[in-house]
């Protein structure tokens, strides 16, 4: 027991010495989170100079695939071994992935370079989360949340634009190689610093099994999702073969968690109604998000005709009024008691503007356009922090980096399953006059079809506020525990 007081009291960190490590996490957290968007607009010219359009597709499936999967992984991790040794095996790893990718002379080994890239990068954006709530209390950390937000908009304006211009300009592999700098220093900027995080890791054992069936029932969902409607049609046995694996694997990852005498998801912790809930509200939510911005680049083409790069610029409020509703909502969260009434308005606002442009899916003025996207984004954004914080407040120190591992592993699955149904919508709709639907024909965006698509996306704005409206219940039955004011404090009993 003295030994655990010890390792759970080193030095006090100093300001300057806190904001470093925020720094540090942020750009590994910006590293993940590049990767996700950079690669996109290079894809063709990665095709066409490597000679292999058919796996094309593999180059994203490959990192989705291992980033999705191992994130728990992660925060098991760092629960037993510590943030720091973690966050730069992740960091390690990553730039590994990305120096392969950069000299893969083939479409099969830039496949395996990604892969490699997303085994590192699936941790780096919970540890990122796990390490400030190492480091500040739930009260004071809700004001830092933002700064997620500012990353992720980051990398969703920058990716695109910098993939373009170096495919276009320079050499795709340039995308990879600009990983190494960033990797760097990341790597060192925490390095050093991390040694004085505070110690909360336990000794304990890693489930194995239960780790293996979880992989394999993730690994066959998110191909699936990925596969369905695009590579295959739903109904093809590839598809049903793989989501009867999947349920499976789920079922006897239960029955594993029930009698494992050390579960890889703890039973207390799945138990603790915040954590299921806010993951819950989280993965609905943030679900939601990625579809729209996937999907609102199809609909500015095809319903309001406009190019690639004018719905670049339309997407903009999307994109900064996530950050202004995360950053007005964090800084609220530490000054009220109340703290969930916000995104709770907020959610409610949201799903008002998905009916209205599900009522009027059709050309509205500019202006109206961007102030009801502005408005839906804004109010979204409120969410983010106060899932995130309130998670964090209700969990056991030990068991941080579980918490927040789950949380992201289940807003990546929401994000993969809004983009599956959303496209099962929008490539239905293009299916019924040419039978057939790929990649290809979204890569074009629909440009010139002769299918008025505004009947087509009414439905994908109801399926965005169906979703937006069982994360408002999963918020609304979330408990609002107070918020502990020292980052040592034990979590608040469920009452």
């Amino acid at each position: 027991m003295t030994a655990l007081s010890s390792n759970a009291a080193p030095s006090p960190l100093t300001h300057a010495e806190i904001i470093s490590i925020i720094v540090g996490v942020m750009l590994a957290m910006f590293l993940a989170a590049l990767d996700q968007t950079i690669v996109a607009t290079a894809m063709p010219t990665i095709g066409d100079d490597l000679g292999d359009i058919a796996h094309l597709p593999w180059v994203v499936t490959a990192y989705l695939l291992a980033a999705t999967a191992v994130t728990p992984l992660y925060g098991k991790l760092s629960d037993i071994h510590g943030r720091r040794v973690t966050m730069l095996v992740g960091i390690g790893v990553f730039m590994l992935g990305s120096l392969a990718c950069a000299l893969a002379p083939t479409m099969l080994l830039l496949v395996i370079g990604r892969f490699i890239q997303g085994l590192g990068g699936g941790g780096l954006i919970s540890l990122a989360q796990t390490i400030m709530g190492d480091i500040t209390s739930p009260r004071e950390r809700a004001r830092y949340q933002s700064l997620i937000a500012v990353v992720f908009v980051s990398a969703s304006v920058m990716g695109p634009l910098l993939g373009g211009f170096f495919a276009e300009k320079l050499h795709w592999s340039l995308i990879f190689w600009i990983n190494l700098p960033l990797g760097l220093a990341a790597f060192f900027m925490t390095y050093r610093l991390l040694r004085k995080l505070p110690r909360h890791e336990r000794p304990h054992r890693i489930d194995v099994l239960g780790g293996l069936l979880m992989l394999a029932a993730t690994v066959s969902l998110m191909l699936a999702l990925n596969w369905g409607g695009l590579r295959y049609p739903w109904i093809s046995p590839e598809i049903i073969g793989l989501l009867i694996v999947s349920a499976v694997m789920w079922v006897a990852f239960v029955l594993r968690l029930r009698t494992a005498v050390e579960p890889f998801l703890p039973l207390s912790l799945l138990a603790n109604q915040v954590v299921r809930n806010g993951t819950l509200c989280s993965g609905l939510g943030m679900g939601a998000y990625i579809g729209l911005t996937i999907y609102l680049p199809v609909y500015l083409q095809t319903v309001y005709g406009m190019t690639a790069s004018e719905t670049g610029l339309m997407l903009v409020p999307l994109m900064a009024g996530t950050v202004v509703g995360a950053t007005v909502s964090g800084n609220l969260m530490a000054r009220v008691q109340h703290y969930k009434r916000l995104p709770l308005f907020g959610l409610a606002i949201s799903i008002i503007g998905l009916v209205a442009l599900a009522i009027h899916p059709e050309r509205m003025s500019l202006t109206s356009f961007e102030i009801l996207l502005g408005l839906i984004s804004i109010a979204l954004g409120t969410m983010l922090p106060v899932v995130t914080v309130s998670i964090q407040n209700a969990t056991p120190l030990h068991q941080l980096g579980t918490s927040m591992a789950i949380m992201n592993f289940c807003r990546q699955l929401g994000g993969a399953l809004a983009v599956a149904v959303f496209g099962a919508i929008v490539l239905g709709a293009f299916a019924q006059r040419d039978g057939v639907a790929s990649p290809e024909m979204m890569a074009i965006g629909f440009v010139g079809s002769d299918i008025d698509f505004a009947p087509t996306f009414r439905w994908v704005f109801i399926a965005a506020a169906v979703a937006l409206a069982a994360a408002l219940a999963a918020l609304i039955a979330m408990e609002e525990r107070p918020l502990r004011a020292t980052v040592d404090e034990m979590p608040v009993a469920a009452e």
